[in-house]
């Protein structure tokens, strides 16, 4: 398998070792910021940001006076970080305790009536319930119910939280951020794993984002301090025709592996995710048996191994699915319950199965934010687990060996830069004017609704559009407007919507021709529950026709894409000047691509590039660190932990440049001796 790179970690054990109250060293960090009004904390999958907004929101409640505590997730599964959970026990003052009544993460549309009222009736009665989870979308669909004082005496949580977009005219979960921030009393704390947008808009606009304390703690951080895993390997790996023969080279029976199959409107896609599963199921063996009652696969593996096989992508019996993922649920901290996961979209945000040992994704993915999320379901800490790997599988590029060697090269950097938790992307603050309100019809129906509404199920339904022959067709003729707008795009809605009322689909039609012609291609709210169709944070565009649409008659748009994205990352990570590519290895009619390995080193050398470049390095003499020293020392025994020179509070992040400093300068001479 084409190795891009092999990034290698300290194993200090630190982030992991729970102190008195049973906080690791983030949560820790956090909780010293815990009367800020606002807080912001950037850190990765598995570090422990629940439990850290935990100790936080139960100190605003019982120590600071607030009245009630809401959590917002992206999606439903994700609640679950949230459960009760007993702190008293390793210290704690309080344990987390929220009532089932109130646990708005439960099956049914998120627009449904119950949780809205119930959401208001939580903020607005007085009662003995004082938590609330919820999901950003019935958060956002109550928020049109109420007015920002309403949130007055509140902790809001939000999880996810590059889901926000400083855009607030396009994107509400931004607007009520905004807008609580300025009109309310509320307190409010952002949590993300990566904090940026995948179309390079801000998160926060800079005046809202000023005002929040910022804690931080990189994949650097919390991987240094692992027991078992130590290191991450990095692949992309290029294909013509039908994608199973790369998938078969880069399998590995013996890990524990999560499977993502191209999104069904894709390139990569034969069109049948059904039967792209059994295909994938005849790579690894033969099926022995199914259990009836958990759902798991018995596959007789072609290396004779009995293997677990856990479906996600089948969703004809609802049923069945559920218990699939209860049983995943269940049992996702026993290595010896399940071998590999296969899956469309879900596994991916917020899914937590430690053992994982392997991510491979194919299809392009064209939101860096969704690339490093993939990356963190691998990146648990498990007993036996030292490696994990991430392979992205996607069409060959039709483009010079060169060209894509330039390309990965910048990916390979922004991801890197990524998981040291850097913008790697600029942000854009060319909004586009306001427009005028349009006169467009709204749908009547919940369905309807949630079509236009959700931006994954609004996607897919642009993708059938996009793909879809007469309208490639249509558009390569002048004149053919009403022909597209009046005819074929209502035709598609109806034939992929078959529920829909004429009224709505003329509603839903009137939405997409809008965006289409505002050239827009999303609905006015950015990133909706996921369900397992689309893909998260595409900011591709429309663009009806040409080598990027799909025709069906070429393997190359995909690979196009995949170039205008990795060459698009605008953090000038081009001119860092790290080459962290060898050469390319051809064979048959794919290639893969490979590099050094990363070492701790190599990876302190891109964080000291990315500082320089952001003019945070500064050189200090020997004078400058002696006469610092005894504050250094003074902080070590106030916080029980080194200054950190990334920390957002500027003393501290003065004494930990000193103090890196004088490490260099004490491995220096150590060389020289």
């Amino acid at each position: 398998m084409g190795e891009i790179a092999k990034i290698t970690y300290a194993q200090t054990k630190q982030s992991v070792i729970v102190d008195e109250l049973g906080m690791r060293q983030m949560q820790k960090r956090v909780y010293e910021r815990r009367d800020s009004q606002y807080l912001l904390l950037k850190a990765p999958p598995a570090s422990g940001k629940s439990r850290a907004f935990m100790f936080i929101a139960l100190d605003k409640l019982y120590k600071q006076g607030l009245d009630k505590v809401i959590i917002a997730v992206p999606e439903m599964s994700i609640g679950g970080s949230f459960k009760k959970t007993n702190l008293m026990v390793n210290g704690f003052f309080s344990n987390w305790d929220p009532s089932d009544q109130y646990n708005l993460c439960t099956p049914g549309s998120d627009i449904n009536q119950g949780k809205v009222d119930a959401f208001i009736r939580f903020l607005k009665q007085e009662n003995q319930d004082r938590i609330l989870i919820c999901t950003h979308a019935t958060l956002r669909f109550a928020y049109d119910k109420l007015i920002d004082k309403d949130f007055d005496g509140i902790f809001l949580g939000i999880d996810e939280f590059h889901h926000a977009s400083a855009n607030t005219d396009e994107n509400r979960l931004g607007e009520l951020v905004k807008g609580i921030t300025e009109k309310s009393s509320a307190h409010i704390m952002a949590l993300t794993g990566s904090y940026f947008r995948g179309d390079g808009i801000a998160v926060l606009d800079p005046e809202v984002e000023n005002k929040f304390d910022s804690v931080t703690f990189s994949y650097y951080d919390q991987l240094s301090g692992y027991k078992y895993l130590h290191s991450i390997t990095l692949s992309y790996e290029f294909y013509s025709g039908v994608y199973y023969e790369s998938l078969e080279k880069s399998l590995h029976l013996d890990r524990k592996t999560i499977i993502h199959i191209p999104n069904v409107n894709s390139q990569e896609s034969t069109g049948n995710k059904y039967e792209e599963v059994n295909h994938i199921i005849d790579i690894i063996g033969t099926i022995d048996h199914e259990d009836t009652i958990t759902g798991v696969l018995y596959v007789k593996a072609k290396n004779s191994r009995m293997m677990k096989i856990i479906d996600l992508v089948d969703d004809r019996y609802p049923e069945d699915r559920v218990k699939r993922q209860q049983y995943l649920k269940e049992h996702s901290e026993d290595k010896n319950a399940v071998d590999i996961i296969i899956a469309l979209n879900l596994a991916r945000e917020g899914f937590d199965w430690p053992p994982c040992e392997q991510m491979l994704t194919i299809g392009y993915r064209g939101s860096l934010t969704e690339v490093v999320q993939i990356i963190g379901r691998a990146t648990r800490d498990y007993e036996g687990k030292s490696d994990a790997f991430f392979t992205n599988i996607i069409v060959e590029p039709d483009a010079t060996r060169g060209e894509v060697i330039t390309a990965v090269n910048n990916l390979l950097k922004a991801i890197t830069a990524s998981l040291l938790m850097e913008q790697v992307l600029t942000p854009k603050w060319d909004f586009k004017a306001k427009a005028p309100k349009l006169q467009i019809l709204d749908p009547e129906s919940d369905e309807g609704k949630l079509i236009i509404s959700d931006e994954n199920t609004y996607e897919a339904l642009l993708d059938s559009i996009r793909t879809d022959v007469d309208v490639i067709k249509a558009n390569l003729h002048k004149n053919n407007a009403q022909l597209i707008n009046k005819y074929l795009i209502p035709s598609i809605i109806m034939d992929k919507h078959p529920e829909l009322s004429t009224h709505d689909v003329e509603a839903i039609r009137q939405h997409m021709v809008t965006d289409l012609v505002l050239g827009s291609a999303k609905p006015s709210d950015d990133n909706k529950e996921k369900g397992d169709n689309g893909s998260q944070d595409n900011d591709s565009g429309l663009d009806l026709g040409g080598e990027d649409s799909g025709d069906g008659t070429s393997n190359h748009g995909t690979g196009t894409k995949f170039l205008k994205f990795a060459n698009g990352i605008v953090l000038d990570i081009k001119e860092l000047e790290i080459n962290l590519i060898d050469k390319i290895n051809p064979f048959e009619k794919a290639y893969q691509i490979l590099s050094k390995d990363i070492d701790k080193p190599t990876l302190r050398a891109i964080k000291d590039a990315i500082d320089k470049k952001k003019g945070r390095m500064k050189i200090y003499t020997d004078k400058e660190c002696l006469f610092y020293w005894p504050n250094i020392k003074t902080f070590v025994k106030v916080h029980q932990r080194n200054p950190d020179r990334f920390s957002e509070d500027e003393y501290e992040a003065v004494l930990g440049a000193i103090l890196y400093n004088i490490k260099i300068k004490q491995e220096a001479r150590k060389n020289e001796r």
